[in-house]
């Protein structure tokens, strides 16, 4: 009997519905609408738990609990789609951000994978951290029963690669709980590991489980539906640019652009908090500059992984040209053979390889360790080209789903006797009206306003940093929700770098803000930045947290969130009257609670 299919309508209504849903939201909807054809009335069953929706459709030892931890989408991604991989094989599937698992339950769980991002200086994605402190800490319970897996997401380039998925495996080990898979580790371009680990834990939970290789099926129908109306990641809509503006004065060394793009057509669907992604392309100088410094020919074409393209095409559209990393430093080493390049890589020269990752930029070293590079060897080198994220900086409830605003700060510079460049920034600041910008939105479900419109909130953003609240301030206007609104901004200079100046002027005017507070550093001898505004509103800050207040932090991860954090926890100990220890724990609660959220990069 061929599948029944809806009408026009009805598809259009279903289109509509699921547009912008995660992949965990749609596998509730799967089991929900499972429930209803099978004639049970038992919705009792199908529960909301911090987030994305899921479905108890087996009891613990018979499901496959797949728990995903991200800063930035990618930990998400791989959960998703093995999530989804693991449901059409007919395992019965749970999907949860770890922000959303109740640890309560860890003590019942049998099967369990963990997928999980380690940032910076191997710290736990935000939204992770708590699910991270429970396994660590004194209340974690005894886990005999409880078979599991892990996968590790990081950047071999930093000195603590994937520490959060190594810490967390042996602390499960630790618990009693036995691996039905091997640690996994990915780096940076982690698409082919991942899907290789899926596969074997895929093929192990299925014997774990006693699901049989006859259960395989399709995924349902409203995957079918859903999935070819959307644009993804691996599916960019190409934006048209409606302005490209740029927001700083002249005399400012900076260059900012406030960059509005048409979604028109493409049924995406984003929140405040929400973020685009870029797929950029480099700049064609930067393109010339490679294949000058290795004397190589752009036309000549290159075979890599079923693919024949220009190297020119490689270099300017598929492979990282701005960013260093270990593989290219050990490569080129090995090329050159140079004492120098090989002694920043021996152990215990951390800091050595540090610094020269943040002061380099790759055609740095091609041309300070000259070599003779195989153009297809130099392809296969390279790291692939990744998509850039950007905080959407305007609210579809005030501008539609059919326009999104960015915040972009344009990164170039003058270094080694040259100019440099960001690619995603160098592309969009010289994105004019004929620009076909391909994006997708990059869902971030730990960085919401608070349903409840009446809450106040407290927004803390200096830079580009404030891109998201511009957004978060029209949604509140859009909803007319009754909650104070707080802004704290900082940048170098009031008349050069006041971002959006004239709209919060207009917002405190008109009651949309309630209160702004200003720090540019380089407007006084005694530089003031945003975390000096915190301590010194110390007190009226614990007092409107206390009242139940949101807090939300956006910008550099490397100097800004630390410093604004240990802000937070002075002002809390000493307006809360309460130990280091005490308010480093409130906080942590606050983010527990999806009342402290950062959006760090």
């Amino acid at each position: 009997m061929p599948a029944p299919t809806l009408d026009a309508g009805r598809l259009a209504q279903l289109a509509s519905l699921t547009s912008g849903l995660a992949a965990a939201d749609l596998y509730w909807i799967a089991a929900y609408s499972a429930a209803l054809a099978a004639g049970s009335t038992e919705h009792a069953g199908l529960t909301v738990v911090g987030g994305p929706l899921m479905a108890p459709i087996a009891q613990a030892g018979e499901r496959l609990s797949i728990v995903y931890g991200s800063q930035t989408g990618n930990s998400r991604r791989v959960a998703e789609q093995l999530a989804g991989r693991a449901e059409a094989a007919g395992l019965a599937v749970r999907l949860l951000r770890a922000g959303a698992y109740p640890s309560r339950e860890l003590v019942q769980e049998r099967h369990l994978v963990v997928v999980i991002s380690s940032q910076g200086d191997g710290d736990p994605p935000d939204d992770a951290i708590g699910f991270i402190e429970f396994i660590s800490g004194k209340r974690a319970p005894r886990l005999p029963q409880l078979k599991f897996a892990v996968l590790g997401l990081g950047d071999s380039s930093y000195p603590k690669f994937c520490a959060v998925s190594r810490e967390l495996d042996a602390r499960l080990i630790e618990l009693g709980a036995s691996r039905f898979a091997a640690l996994g580790e990915a780096d940076v371009d982690f698409d082919s590991t991942a899907a290789e680990w899926s596969a074997g834990v895929l093929e192990t939970a299925r014997e774990v489980l006693s699901v049989p290789v006859a259960s395989v099926r399709h995924a349902g129908p409203l995957h079918a539906v859903s999935a070819p109306l959307l644009h993804s990641r691996d599916k960019p809509f190409p934006a048209t640019v409606l302005e490209n503006q740029r927001i700083v004065s002249r005399d400012s060394v900076r260059d900012v652009r406030h960059i509005e793009l048409s979604l028109e057509g493409s049924g995406l669907r984003y929140e405040p908090g929400d973020a685009i992604g870029v797929w950029p392309q480099n700049p064609p100088v930067l393109v010339e500059q490679w294949l000058s410094a290795l004397r190589l020919d752009g036309s000549r074409e290159i075979e890599h992984e079923g693919r024949r393209l220009p190297l020119a095409r490689w270099l300017s559209h598929e492979r990282e040209l701005t960013r260093l990393t270990r593989p290219l430093v050990t490569a080129q080493a090995a090329v050159t053979r140079h004492a120098d390049l090989q002694r920043v890589l021996e152990p215990g020269q951390q800091a050595a390889f540090a610094t020269l990752l943040e002061s380099h930029q790759p055609i740095d070293l091609l041309r300070e360790f000259p070599a003779s590079w195989d153009a297809a060897q130099l392809v296969a080198t390279l790291r692939p080209l990744t998509p850039r994220l950007y905080s959407i900086a305007s609210s579809a409830g005030l501008v539609g789903h059919d326009e999104v605003h960015l915040t972009v700060g344009v990164v170039e510079y003058a270094a080694y006797g040259s100019a440099h460049y960001g690619a995603a920034s160098a592309f969009l600041a010289g994105a004019g009206d004929d620009t076909r910008v391909p994006v997708f939105v990059e869902s971030n479900e730990r960085f919401r306003l608070p349903a409840d419109g009446s809450r106040d909130v407290i927004m803390i953003g200096p830079g580009t940093g404030i891109a998201p609240f511009r957004a978060f301030v029209q949604e509140r206007q859009a909803t007319t929700a009754s909650g104070r609104n707080w802004l704290i901004f900082g940048n170098r200079h009031f008349s050069q770098d006041f971002l959006y100046q004239v709209e919060w002027q207009e917002a405190l005017r008109s009651g949309a803000l309630h209160r702004l507070d200003l720090a540019f550093s380089r407007d006084s001898v005694q530089k003031t930045y945003v975390q000096q505004r915190i301590r010194e509103n110390g007190r009226e800050l614990y007092a409107w947290l206390r009242e139940g207040a949101h807090l939300y932090v956006c910008g550099d991860s490397a100097h800004m969130a630390k410093d604004v954090h240990e802000a937070l926890q002075d002002v809390v100990a000493t307006h809360g009257g309460l130990s280091v220890e005490d308010a480093r724990t409130w906080l942590a609660e606050l983010l527990q609670q999806g009342r402290y959220a950062r959006d760090v990069y």
